[in-house]
Order: structure tokens, then sequence, then C-alpha cells
């Protein structure tokens, strides 16, 4: 009988002890299940089509050289006009892995030397292909291979309301890098039309408007849906300071798409 009651006992405290031990044991992996949903909570579709697209956008780096005439005090002691250079800069993305870019035109007029930084920093020389001043639109070629391309989509059924992600180099010179800047923002109108005069000699017509932040140095840059597809070219703003306000217009992607298309031709 005692034997049996020490058995008892002995199996009565196991299964007292039981609970506690998983209780202590829930208690230990409460923060890594936190942690792992906290984690889980940072991505997003954002995220997904910035992974997407992001490394296929370039920074457009533009050289013009300008004859500067010299002044009257300089003519009168036989002075001669002079050359002044000047630096500008946009964003780009590869729509081929063999190094075709596009990008806006008015980005690239009048360069006499265009070069492309990628996002790791390297640089490479750009050939200008061709550009349709019109359309606003240009086509540049980098001597590379196996580069990553950004997914085209459709601009044909957008919805407004929808998310709108702008990828570019806004402020480039003042970042001093080449990783690429995002704002989002959703589709706030398509099908605009511009009536007053934007960077640029282009007629922006049948525009898809946006409140993603679009700034100096976004100009050429994709506009992309949650999906992770570019739907639109970064192209202008409306802006009473310069800066944005919330009112950019990106040239809707199918056009792009058919400029770039005849510009290669």
């Amino acid at each position: 009988m005692k034997s049996t009651a020490l058995l008892a006992l002995a199996v009565s405290a196991a299964c007292q002890g039981s609970p506690l031990t998983s209780d202590a044991q829930a208690t230990e992996q409460l923060p890594s299940r936190v942690s792992a949903q906290i984690e889980s909570g940072r991505r997003n579709a954002i995220t997904s089509a910035v992974e997407k697209v992001a490394p296929a956008v370039v920074t457009v780096q533009t050289e013009m050289v300008e004859q500067v005439p010299a002044d009257m005090f300089e003519q009168f002691f036989g002075g001669r006009s002079s050359q002044r250079s000047s630096a500008g800069l946009g964003s780009g993305f590869i729509v081929r892995n063999d190094g075709v870019i596009v990008t806006n035109a008015h980005v690239v007029s009048g360069a006499t030397r265009i070069s492309v930084a990628m996002r790791n920093g390297v640089t490479y020389p750009a050939k200008l292909i061709g550009a349709d001043e019109t359309n606003d639109l240009a086509v540049l070629k980098i001597d590379a291979r196996n580069l990553p391309v950004a997914p085209l989509g459709s601009s044909s059924d957008l919805l407004v309301g929808e998310w709108a992600i702008a990828i570019g180099n806004p402020y480039g010179f003042v970042l001093a890098n080449t990783e690429p800047s995002v704002t989002a923002g959703v589709v706030s109108g398509v099908g605009r039309n511009l009536a007053t005069q934007s960077e640029g000699s282009g007629i922006y017509v049948d525009m898809i408007q946006t409140d993603a932040s679009i700034n100096p140095g976004n100009s050429g840059g994709p506009l992309v849906n949650a999906v992770g597809e570019v739907i639109g070219v970064n192209s202008s703003i409306f802006s009473p300071s310069g800066g944005s306000i919330g009112i950019g217009f990106a040239i809707p992607i199918n056009r792009a798409k058919r400029v770039a298309e005849d510009l290669l031709a």
C-alpha cells in the first residue's frame, strides 16, 4: 500500500509540474512570436513593389557646355567668349537587360555628356539613342549586360485611389549617393491635360496625376503600382514654390512603350 501511495504521489506531483513547465515555455516563446509578427508587419505591398523595381532605377547625370560671350569690358581689351559647364541630374529606369534606359527628354536636352549611375554606384557613359521632345521621352543606352529590368505594367486600367509609388533621385546632388528614394501616394486622377507650361517643351496631355511626392531629380523615374509594375514615367509637378505640393504628373507607360519602340527602331 505504501508503495502504491508513493507512486500515486509522484504521479500527482509530475502532473502538477507540467502546467508550470508549459507556462514557462510559453512565456519564453512570447517575445519571439511578437518579434516575428512585428517583422511580418513591416512588409507590405509597397515594400514588395520597391524590391521589384528599385534595382532597375538609375541616376542620369548630364553635363552641358555653353558658350559665354565676353562682356563689353572684356571685348574692349580683345577678350573672347568663354565656355561654361553646368551639371544636371534626373532619373531613369532600365527596360532591357542589355542597357536600354527610358527617361525624360528634358533631362538630357542639350547635354554634351551623359552618364548613368547604377544603384550600387557604378557609373557608365551613356549614348542618347533618340528623344521625342513632344512626348518628353528619351532612350539611352549603356554598354552593360545582364542588368535588372523594371517590370512594365499597363496604364489602360488604372484605378483612381490605388497605390502609386514614385522612385527616383530627388535632389541627388544634395543626398550625395545613387540609392533611389521612394515616396508613396495614390493615383489622384487619369487623363489629365496640363494647361500651363511645364519643364521642357513637351505637350503634357492624358497624364496620370499622383500625390506621391515628386521633386527635381525625380524626372524620368518610374511611377509604380502596388504589384510592382511601372505604370508611368514621372515628368512634372505643379508647384508655386518649385517643391512638391502633392500634384505630380506621369506619362502613361503605354505611351512610353510605344515611343521607346519607335526610337529604338
